[in-house]
């Protein structure tokens, strides 16, 4: 059961750059970073080359996929309908980069924040635009709820039925008492 893709993200390669002098920062505020940086970076480097390879995020007609991670892969497929926050922001050093952040936050989903961030998409506001349009697209396709401002002859019997119910159980309930 595949469905059409409508959108394939494309990460932009200064996200490395960022999360490289994002981890300079914490390494030059720590003690221990410091002696350390002339073995962290050219690890760092490599890893961050792998982890921005490994990232996606694809917009299908119903719903949104996003991976991630080298050793311990995650996939998530949030269905568009679930989604209820598509957040862009951008930090001053994201801003010195160029770069975005895309935040996900979804009905239903556990604890504050977001359920899926993804950094660094080229185009990240035409992309955000991609998945709101579809989700009203898909919005568009539910049956419309029957808007009549007069109840039909069956909804009123159904309604008296059900109010002559009502009425039984507080007479018997009165009665226990």
């Amino acid at each position: 059961m595949s469905e059409n893709v409508l959108l394939r993200a494309s990460f932009n390669p200064a996200v490395k750059k960022y999360w490289l002098v994002s981890w300079l920062i914490v390494s030059f505020f720590t003690v221990i970073g410091i002696p350390l940086l002339i073995l962290s970076i050219p690890i760092f480097l490599f890893i961050s080359g792998k982890m921005l390879n490994a990232m996606s995020a694809t917009l299908t007609e119903r719903k949104l996929v996003v991976k991630r991670g080298i050793l311990f892969k995650v996939e998530k497929s949030i269905p568009l309908e679930k989604i209820t926050d598509v957040a862009m922001s951008q930090g001053p050093l994201m801003r010195a980069f160029n770069l975005q952040r895309l935040s996900f936050e979804t009905a239903g989903q556990s604890g504050p924040g977001a359920l899926v961030s993804l950094i660094g998409i080229e185009d990240a506001a035409e992309f955000r635009e991609s998945i709101l349009s579809q989700k009203d697209k898909m919005s568009g396709d539910a049956k419309p709820v029957k808007a009549s401002s007069e109840p039909s002859e069956g909804d009123l019997a159904e309604l008296t039925a059900s109010v002559k119910r009502i009425e039984v159980l507080l007479e018997k309930l009165v009665a226990s008492k």
